[in-house]
C-alpha cells in the first residue's frame, strides 16, 4: 500500500429476512454502528462508497451513493459501485485507491442488499446479470446450474464424493452458531445436507447460500489509526462466461489476486490465521481454498474433514450460514476478519470475495497489531 490505511470503525446489521426494514433503514443501521465504533464523527467522513448489485431491479432504487450520503448530516460526496457478488471487495478497493491518492482521509464504505421481498425466481434471474447475457443466459442456466456443472466436473477430476462435499455446509453452520449476526444459527448434519432437495445436480439446497437482507459498513482512514491495517488490496478479472475458460475447476482471478496480495503485504500463506472466503455454493469454498493456495488441487476438502488448528476458515459461517446480501458480503468479510484477529490475538487475516463464476475477484489482507 502507498499509505497506511486503518480500519477504524465497523458495523453490520443482522443478516436474514428483514421484513420491517427498507434499503435505507439497513444502510442507516450499519452506518450508525460503524460510526459509533470509530474514534471520529460523521462529519469527518470525506467520501462515501456504496456497494450494491440489485437495487434498481428489485427495489426500484438507484442513486444509492446519494441515498447513503443523505444519512450523514453534511451529505459528503458519494458513489456507488457494482461488480456482482464482488461489489463489496470492489467498493473496498475503490476506497483504498481514494485514500492512497490523498483525495480523502476518511472513507465510509457501505454494502447493502434487500432481497427477501422479491420472489426467488426473480432474484435468480436478476443474479444472472453477473453471467454472460449472450453466451450463458440464452441456455436458461442459473447460477446453481453453473456451479452444478463446476461441481460435477470437479468430482470427475478429483473423486470428491457427495458425502464429502456435505462437510462444507456442516462446518459453516457450526461456525455460525456463535455469530449473533448470522442468518442461520442452527447446526446441520452431513446427512441432512446430502438429503436436502436437489437444486442442480449435484448441488442441493443446503449447498447454496441463501437470499438475504442486510448491510455492513466500515470506516477506512489515513488520518486516524487503529490496531487493524489493510496491508493489501488487490482486484482481478477473468472472462465472464465459463464457456471461454480452459478449466472450470479453478478460478484464475482468485489465483492472481491472491499472489498479488501476498506480494503486496510481503507475507507468506503460512502467516495467515483467519480467512473469510467466498462460498456462494459449497463447491466454491473448495475451489477458493485451492486457488488461494491453502490446499493443493482436489485437496480442499481435507481442511473441512480435518480442520487445522492454526487456520480459521469462515468463522462467521460464511455466505452459507451467515447469509449473502450480495452487496454487503465483501465488506462483512473484512469486518469479520478484523473481529476474529482481535478475538484470537492473531496478526494476519485474509478476505476473499468474487463475483460471477470467479469473474471478478478481490483479496484484502488485514494486519492486526498485537505488540
Amino acid at each position: 500500500m502507498e499509505r497506511d490505511i486503518f480500519l477504524i470503525g465497523a458495523g453490520q446489521t443482522q443478516f436474514g429476512e428483514r421484513w420491517n426494514a427498507s434499503l435505507r433503514n439497513l444502510m442507516e443501521e450499519a452506518i450508525t454502528a460503524a460510526l459509533d465504533d470509530a474514534p471520529c464523527t460523521s462529519l469527518d467522513v470525506d467520501i462515501v462508497v456504496v456497494s450494491n448489485m440489485l437495487a434498481e431491479r428489485v427495489n426500484s432504487q438507484a442513486h444509492l451513493g446519494a441515498l447513503a450520503a443523505s444519512i450523514l448530516p453534511h451529505h459528503p460526496p458519494a458513489l456507488r459501485v457494482e461488480s456482482a457478488c464482488a461489489s463489496g471487495a470492489v467498493a473496498l478497493h475503490t476506497a483504498c485507491s481514494l485514500l492512497e491518492s490523498g483525495r480523502a482521509q476518511n472513507v465510509l464504505v457501505v454494502g447493502v442488499e434487500k432481497m427477501t421481498d422479491t420472489p426467488s425466481d426473480e432474484i435468480a434471474a436478476a443474479l444472472m446479470g453477473a453471467a454472460d447475457a449472450e453466451k450463458d443466459a440464452p441456455s436458461g442456466i442459473t447460477f446453481p446450474g453453473l456451479f452444478g456443472l463446476i461441481a460435477e466436473r470437479y468430482m470427475h477430476e478429483y473423486g470428491l464424493t457427495r458425502e464429502e462435499l456435505s462437510y462444507v455446509s456442516t462446518r459453516h453452520h457450526e461456525r455460525a452458531l456463535k455469530n449473533p449476526y448470522a442468518q442461520f444459527r442452527k447446526s446441520v448434519t452431513s446427512d441432512q445436507v446430502s438429503a436436502s432437495p436437489l437444486v442442480a445436480d449435484p448441488i442441493r439446497l443446503l449447498d447454496c447460500s441463501p437470499i438475504t437482507d442486510g448491510a455492513a459498513a466500515c470506516l477506512l482512514s489515513t488520518s486516524c489509526e487503529s490496531s487493524l491495517k489493510i496491508s493489501a488490496s488487490q482486484l482481478t478479472s477473468d472472462t465472464t462466461s465459463i464457456a471461454d475458460r480452459t478449466s472450470i475447476t479453478s478460478f484464475p482471478a482468485t489465483k492472481d489476486a491472491a499472489e498479488r496480495a501476498f506480494e503486496e503485504a510481503t507475507i507468506q500463506r503460512s502467516d495467515v490465521s483467519v480467512i473469510e472466503l467466498h462460498d456462494c455454493f459449497s463447491i466454491a469454498a473448495l475451489l477458493s481454498l485451492e486457488d488461494l493456495g491453502f490446499a493443493e488441487p482436489g485437496q480442499g476438502i481435507e481442511l473441512y474433514k480435518n480442520p487445522p488448528a492454526d487456520l480459521q476458515i469462515n468463522g462467521s459461517g460464511g455466505l452459507k450460514a451467515c447469509g449473502h446480501p450480495v452487496g454487503a458480503t465483501g465488506i462483512k468479510q473484512l469486518i469479520e476478519v478484523g473481529r476474529q484477529l482481535k478475538q484470537q490475538k492473531e496478526q494476519w487475516g485474509l478476505a476473499h470475495n468474487f463475483g460471477g463464476a470467479g469473474v471478478t475477484c478481490g483479496v484484502h489482507i488485514l494486519e492486526h497489531s498485537i505488540a
